[in-house]
Order: structure tokens, then sequence, then C-alpha cells
């Protein structure tokens, strides 16, 4: 939260989750966002997809980011999560101002699929 011309300025969680989702679906190597069984179901209901798989805390300051994520069939795991967090901080950081004091990243799954045996 910060004060800008005698007003306070509020970025919402949901505003942060969507950034996240949308510079996550941009990494080479990410197959996918996860979403567990209960976060899918609502997804589903509301039609709301944007912040698949992405849960955030922001405070007055600062946000943490959680991420969940399918990673592509033959990607270096550790180099692709590496990127995903810089790249999810940097946007994160610029485009709200807040200071990203983590981007946590659980990888679900290995997306085979496109890949042929």
């Amino acid at each position: 939260m910060t004060e800008a011309n005698g007003g306070i300025i509020r970025i919402a969680d949901d505003v942060v989750a969507v950034i996240a989702g949308m510079t996550a679906s941009k990494i080479p190597g990410i197959s996918s966002m996860s979403a567990g069984m209960t976060e899918g179901l609502a997804k589903r209901v509301s039609g709301k997809n944007l912040t698949k798989g992405v849960h955030v805390e922001v405070g007055e300051r600062e946000t943490v980011v959680d991420l969940r994520v399918i990673v592509e069939y033959g990607k270096e795991i550790p180099a692709v999560c590496r990127e995903l967090q810089y790249e999810v901080k940097e946007a994160v950081e610029n485009m709200t101002g807040l200071h990203v004091v983590q981007v946590n990243v659980k990888v679900e799954g290995v997306d085979y699929q496109s890949h042929t045996i």
C-alpha cells in the first residue's frame, strides 16, 4: 500500500496473481500451470483461468508468489524454474512497485504428451 497525492494505492492479490500467471505462461519449458482438485473445480465453475496454479500474499509493500507448474519433458527443471522465478519477480516488481520477497515454485508434473516415444 502506498500513498499518492493524499490517497492510498492498494494492489489486489488477483492483480499480482494475473501478472505472475501471464508471465509464467511465456516461460520456455513451462507447459502449463497446475491447479489442485479444489482450485481446478472452482476455476471451471467461475471461468477464471488467468490465476490457475498461482497463489499470492500481498502486504503493504511486499508480496510472496507461489506457483504450481507442469514442465515440458526433456527440459532441465532447475534451469526452467530459476528463469521462471526471475521473470515473475521482475514483472511483478516492475508493474506494481511491490518488493517480491519470494517466488516459490512447485513442479507438479512433466508434460510428455508432445514428446514422441
